[in-house]
């Protein structure tokens, strides 16, 4: 039953411990839950995401620049944003089985698709926000260390750190003949958390979409699934 789940089954599977439960709690809390039920006293996740967030970056690039000691800051930059990217995140957070244990509205706990994505995506970093607070960096660093560093390698070994939206350019024109371009086709959200939705086309024709909290990244995603769905990864 989704967001009203038994917390304790998830810790179990995820083989996490909280000294401080309402912190695990409230990295699952979305924005719209409060809104239909005003009397949640923890509040929802988005303090929570803003600090794992920070921890999550400062984690992968520790481990990262250990790992790879000849690469230069650029590629390294890339490979981060590779390992943190919504697309990555999420795909996590649905392995972990977030979506049993979201606390949504219930319009939001319809959401599918990208939509969904950028739901598990925030709240993996609320979840590392949230051990951070409740057992400090080597909490936060383990779990991270166990989930996500692993697949540093798979990205470097397969080269999905280069950037999607160059490497798409060069294949469309390649193949097509023509420079593809994007189009802000949504923007949801209060000023601090903006989401944008962002098309990828290839002259009139609707290629992909992909969502981000900055124009760039959603271009980014948006990228990432045109190289997918046209078979070019």
């Amino acid at each position: 039953m989704e967001g009203e789940s038994n917390f304790e089954e998830f810790l179990n599977t995820t083989n996490l411990h909280f000294d401080n439960n309402d912190l695990l709690r409230q990295a699952f809390i979305h924005r719209s839950y409060i809104n239909e039920n005003p009397g949640e006293t923890l509040g929802h996740n988005e303090r929570l995401e803003y600090l794992g967030d920070a921890v999550l970056e400062l984690v992968v690039t520790e481990h990262i620049f250990g790992l790879y000691p000849d690469k230069p800051e650029g590629e390294l930059t890339a490979i981060r944003a590779a390992l943190v990217n919504t697309h990555m995140l999420s795909s996590i957070g649905h392995d972990l089985g977030f979506n049993d244990y979201l606390l949504l509205s219930k319009g939001e706990a319809n959401s599918v698709g990208r939509a969904r994505s950028y739901i598990l995506a925030n709240t993996f970093e609320a979840l590392v926000g949230a051990l951070y607070l409740d057992g400090g960096y080597a909490k936060a660093q383990e779990f991270i260390a166990r989930v996500l560093l692993p697949k540093a390698q798979e990205i470097v070994d397969k080269k999905l750190w280069q950037d999607a939206k160059s490497r798409f350019q060069e294949l469309s024109q390649e193949k097509r003949g023509v420079t593809p371009t994007y189009k802000v086709l949504n923007e949801d959200g209060p000023d601090h958390a903006k989401v944008f939705t962002v098309g990828l086309f290839i002259a009139d024709e609707d290629i992909a979409e992909g969502t981000g909290a900055s124009k760039q990244e959603a271009e980014q995603n948006a990228a990432h699934e045109g190289l997918a769905k046209m078979g070019w990864e």
